[in-house]
């Protein structure tokens, strides 16, 4: 712990250091072990469904276009902050250097905000396959998929660079220490020796653009959905439909619950409040893209006969 305790000499304009769960050091080694095998678990599953998606003709389909797509930015996701967490606590070093903070901001905002968009453009996908199946396919041809997730990319980044410059031109007096184990807007605003109204004005805007906007269509498309499952006759028919959209909704109830709670935490007084705030954050960022692979084999008929046949291969 020699490191962490000298970081008062720590100068702020050679980097940062992430307090992370250095103030419950008796946790530190159990939060290694979960941790470590929850970013496996998470490499294999996303890595899994990619393969799949890829290798199975039968999953050349755009749900599975824009699953792989999600796979593959929640393994971007959670190797953009996990593995120096988990050096972090092996080592009880806590220091991050300027320009990896800023990387590391940029790219872990980058990809959770391409992530609210895209889970966006997968229930409009449910929509169309549920309400509108004799056409879904000419809706949802492969080159407007494209350009679908291109949009989701693209506005998850743009954001990302906004938020990440007008955070980092903040004074900061001196203060590095983020009460966090990876850099965020919210630990980073905490820092500041002036008034952060502005910064906080343009991320509640950003929130509704790229978190409540996309949770609105999400639930147009779900109101449309549960309409048209309700009047299909066969019981059987029902429950294809429903299972059709289960795993999305899933996904989405979790990434979005544990992101918004995370904001009730942005400012934490208490010991207890930081800890639940850093829980929180750990949840969003590792535990819900270690699920969503299990979600959607485990309740997907599709992947899992996909699973056995490569298999069998």
């Amino acid at each position: 712990m020699t490191r962490f305790n000298n970081t008062n000499t720590f100068h702020h304009n050679n980097g940062f250091v992430l307090v992370g769960f250095s103030e419950w050091p008796k946790l530190e080694m159990i939060f290694l072990g979960i941790i470590s095998l929850f970013y496996i678990m998470t490499l294999l599953g996303n890595l899994a469904i990619i393969i799949l998606c890829c290798l199975i003709p039968r999953l050349h389909t755009p749900m599975y276009f824009f699953l792989s797509h999600l796979s593959f930015l929640d393994l971007c996701y959670t190797t953009s902050t996990v593995p120096q967490m988990l050096m972090h606590i092996q080592s009880h070093g806590r220091n991050i250097s300027y320009i990896g903070c800023v990387a590391q901001l940029f790219i872990f905002l980058a990809l959770g905000s391409t992530e609210c968009v895209l889970l966006s453009v997968m229930a409009f996908d449910r929509y169309v396959a549920v309400c509108q199946p004799l056409r879904y396919m000419v809706v949802m041809h492969s080159p407007r998929c494209s350009h679908f997730a291109a949009v989701a990319w693209t506005a998850g980044f743009s954001n990302s660079l906004v938020q990440t410059v007008l955070t980092f031109m903040l004074p900061r007096c001196g203060q590095h220490r983020i009460e966090n184990f990876f850099c965020e807007v919210p630990s980073m605003l905490q820092l500041s020796c002036v008034d952060t109204w502005v910064n906080e004005v343009e991320m509640y805007a950003a929130v509704v653009v790229i978190k409540v906007i996309p949770a609105g269509l999400i639930f147009f498309s779900y109101v449309n959905i549960v309409r048209a499952v309700v009047r299909i006759q066969s019981s059987e028919g029902r429950k294809k439909a429903f299972n059709t959209c289960g795993s999305h909704l899933l996904v989405v109830v979790m990434f979005y619950g544990s992101a918004i709670s995370s904001y009730a935490y942005m400012a934490p007084k208490s010991n207890s409040a930081k800890l639940k705030g850093k829980l929180l954050a750990l949840f969003y960022g590792l535990i819900t893209p270690m699920l969503n692979p299990l979600i959607y084999t485990l309740r997907n008929k599709d992947v899992k006969g996909a699973v056995k046949k490569l298999l069998g291969k």
